[in-house]
């Protein structure tokens, strides 16, 4: 598309600015934006990634002939807006499907391409479901258990923004132990409490008034928790915690080949996905854990240790981000009171804050349905243990 270039040497203001072209052109700013940005693409990839549309294109040129454009220049700039058109005909069908192709060469692309269509699928099902949340987060938090040969394993859950669409909606959230283990899971609340129906999971010092209504309905190795009496309308925040002690071995030969994972399944529709990850120090030293996200439709929940579900895997562009040590450095500004909620978890199950690492993962418009997993490499048995 040089002939664009070309063209536009003849529009005053040409280099001042989107504001300027678009008042010399008689067009709209957002479409003079991307038009400057197009013709300053580094290369052909991102510019056809760019470009307005083949319509907005010829109205641009429409306009400029007004500013003296030879016909010569006119006519070649016509010429690649006709081929641009045809690229797209022949080589997608349909812009949005081009888009989809140049995604996987044009980094930026991928990035535009991935959040529109995560935001299209955010509406629709949020839309079907009948319940949507400003923000979903979880918080997995593995310290050493007084046996020492175990791992507890904290689960908060918090959500902002939530409310129900559609009047018959059921609002759930859901944990479970995704590990093999001898030990029935019997999960606790912060008090010592035994979670077994009801409101004892739930702290209400991080919830809206009234506090949500929760029925902890446990089935197995998990724990559902429906949210009852959300009416139209309302906006709920909501924080849960459960103790899980003895959750999983803390050793386990590195010659056995798995690791130890914690993973975040996406129940509800949100707009922006939190997943934390604290690990105390002791708990496989020195390890950064990797980042897998499955499609769970067909076969459920992944097992980070199974092989077969690799292909279960989403190509999306998702980055785990090392937070450090302490409880400065767990603060969030998608989760409203995050550092309140973990000072007070902290305090209440006696936690040293400057004895945790953390990991987060951070997403706009989380697919539906997907699951987030973190791994570690696990750590061999002591001498004598």
């Amino acid at each position: 598309m040089n002939g664009l270039t070309s063209v536009l040497k003849y529009v005053p203001g040409n280099d001042a600015g989107p504001q300027r072209l678009a008042t010399e052109l008689g067009v709209d700013t957002v479409l003079a934006s991307r038009l400057l940005k197009a013709v300053r693409s580094p290369d052909s990839l991102s510019l056809i990634h760019r470009a307005p549309g083949p319509e907005p294109l010829r109205r641009v040129l429409r306009a400029s002939a007004k500013h003296g454009v030879p016909a010569d220049i006119l006519a070649a700039a016509h010429e690649a807006v006709d081929a641009f058109e045809n690229l797209i005909d022949s080589a997608a069908g349909d812009r949005s499907s081009l888009e989809a192709i140049l995604s996987a060469w044009v980094p930026e692309a991928r990035r535009e391409f991935e959040l529109r269509r995560k935001q299209a699928a955010f509406r629709a099902i949020s839309q079907l479901k009948g319940v949507q949340a400003n923000v979903f987060a979880e918080t997995a938090i593995f310290t050493p258990s007084a046996d020492g040969q175990h791992c507890d394993v904290v689960w908060i859950k918090a959500v902002s923004g939530l409310s129900r669409l559609r009047p018959a909606a059921v609002v759930k959230f859901t944990s479970k132990r995704g590990v093999e283990s001898p030990n029935t899971r019997v999960p606790f609340t912060i008090s010592g409490e035994p979670v077994d129906s009801v409101q004892n999971a739930v702290v209400p010092e991080f919830c809206t008034i009234p506090t949500p209504l929760l029925t902890a309905q446990i089935v197995g190795e998990q724990t559902h928790y429906l949210l009852e009496g959300v009416k139209l309308g309302d906006s709920v925040q909501m924080m849960t915690c459960e103790v899980n002690r003895s959750e999983i071995p803390r050793y386990v030969p590195s010659a056995r080949g798995r690791r130890a994972w914690s993973s975040s399944d996406l129940a509800i529709p949100a707009q922006r996905f939190q997943f934390d990850t604290i690990v105390h120090k002791d708990i496989f030293p020195g390890e950064h854990p990797d980042l897998r996200v499955y499609d769970t439709a067909i076969r459920g929940t992944a097992d980070r240790n199974d092989p077969s579900r690799d292909i279960d895997q989403l190509d999306l562009l998702e980055s785990l981000e090392s937070l450090g040590t302490g409880l400065d450095r767990f603060a969030s500004s998608d989760v409203p009171q995050y550092r309140q909620m973990l000072e007070h978890i902290f305090s209440r199950l006696r936690y040293n804050s400057m004895d945790l690492r953390g990991f987060r993962v951070a997403s706009d418009y989380p697919l539906y349905g997907s699951q987030y997993a973190m791994s570690f490499r696990t750590t061999d048995p002591t001498p004598g243990a």
